[in-house]
């Protein structure tokens, strides 16, 4: 009888059976974030978020004010289309039930 891809009784390829057992006993590391305490990584996320603001292009005054503009309008179309098809549907169900 074959085994099953990816079964655990087969070590991984490439690797003798002896390895794949005493990489499955070692400890695992925490590694920077293991040392620190909670106050600590918090204010490494801060600085890490500071830092990516940072390299944020941000719009100016008048993109910003063209970009709003073109959303204001597009959502009013979308109302507006929205509405006369609910409506349609709405004369069509009381045609056929009313």
């Amino acid at each position: 009888m074959t085994d099953a891809l990816g079964s655990i009784d087969m070590p991984e390829r490439g690797r003798s059976e002896e390895d794949a057992t005493e990489s499955q006993k070692k400890p695992r590391r925490g590694g920077k974030r293991g040392k620190k305490g909670p106050f600590a990584r918090l204010a490494l996320f801060y600085r890490q978020v500071i830092a990516e603001l940072r390299k944020v292009v941000w719009p100016t005054r008048g993109q910003l004010s063209s970009y709003t503009t073109v959303v204001i309008v597009f959502v009013a179309i979308i109302i507006g289309l929205v509405t006369v098809i609910d409506l349609g549907i709405n004369r069509v169900v009381g045609y056929v039930f009313g």
